[in-house]
């Protein structure tokens, strides 16, 4: 009996997963390019991750994105790294390999400087210091960019100093930490101002710090996606920024390991946005 070819799997990790648009955009680029396959989200607890990764590849999958809390248990479990994947310190793109082994990749810089170029493209990063609220996983893939792209200063500012200082002393002189409460200072002279923390999100509360001494025409994005105008971003835009939704970096962030698992490098554009959306 002739064996048929298996049909590619990939999909989501997280925990909870049920908010996550990446089904949407991977269905779209499936149903886009006529590739028979499947991305599906899957809801798996920490202390079932490293078994959940072990069975996937048996049942078909090619690979996974993983996202919250599984990024960084998902880099130690990861057989080849990245270099960026091992500088950020976490990983949200998956590739099984043929041998059993698993590569990790970290896609969320690349995502991030991807939508900015393409929502703000008058923005360069030589153009001024960069401020910015959080110091978790998103915070790092971000820092590493910036930093890659030529930013000349980042200032940091999160509730927990001590993260905030963790991130000054890896990624070094040019990152410059605040305290939370003096945050809002942050933003003299800043050409671009990122919200790296899940305040502003649905369920979430608002990120509530001072934006008067935002600079008019500075550029102000939002991680955030849910809502896609959080109130950072409509605050923001008030006071005569440039603003960049949080969608973006989802769907450049998912080119990369969508190009890898289906062997099609998918175009992000409105009509992916508007798939996303659900529009």
């Amino acid at each position: 009996m002739t064996e048929l070819p298996r049909i590619p799997l990939a999909g989501v990790i997280g925990h909870p997963i049920a908010h996550s648009r990446s089904p949407q955009l991977h269905g779209h680029w499936l149903a886009r390019y006529g590739i028979k396959g499947h991305y599906v989200p899957m809801d798996v607890a920490p202390d079932d991750l490293p078994q959940a990764l072990a069975m996937l590849p048996k049942l078909g999958f090619v690979g996974v994105n993983v996202t919250i809390p599984h990024k960084e248990a998902a880099l130690k479990l990861a057989h080849v790294v990245t270099d960026r994947a091992a500088l950020i310190g976490a990983a949200n793109t998956l590739i099984f390999l043929k041998d059993g082994k698993i590569y990790a990749d970290n896609t969320d810089g690349v995502g991030f400087m991807s939508n900015l170029h393409q929502l703000a493209p008058k923005w360069q990063a030589p153009d001024g210091p960069a401020a910015l609220f959080g110091a978790g996983g998103a915070a790092r893939a971000v820092i590493a960019a910036l930093i890659e792209a030529g930013i000349p200063e980042i200032r940091i500012a999160n509730r927990t100093r001590l993260r905030a200082e963790a991130l000054q002393a890896d990624f070094g002189a040019r990152v410059v930490v605040y305290d939370w409460l003096r945050a809002g200072d942050m933003l003299q002279g800043a050409a671009l101002v990122i919200n790296a923390t899940s305040l502003g999100m649905t369920g979430k509360s608002d990120l509530r710090l001072p934006l008067d001494q935002l600079e008019v025409g500075a550029v102000a994005t939002d991680l955030v996606y849910t809502p896609l105008m959080t109130p950072f971003l409509i605050e923001a835009q008030s006071r005569g920024a440039h603003i960049v939704d949080g969608l973006g970096m989802l769907l450049h962030q998912g080119a990369p390991g969508f190009e890898r698992w289906f062997g099609q490098r998918p175009q992000v554009d409105d009509a992916t946005r508007s798939a996303v959306l659900g529009q």
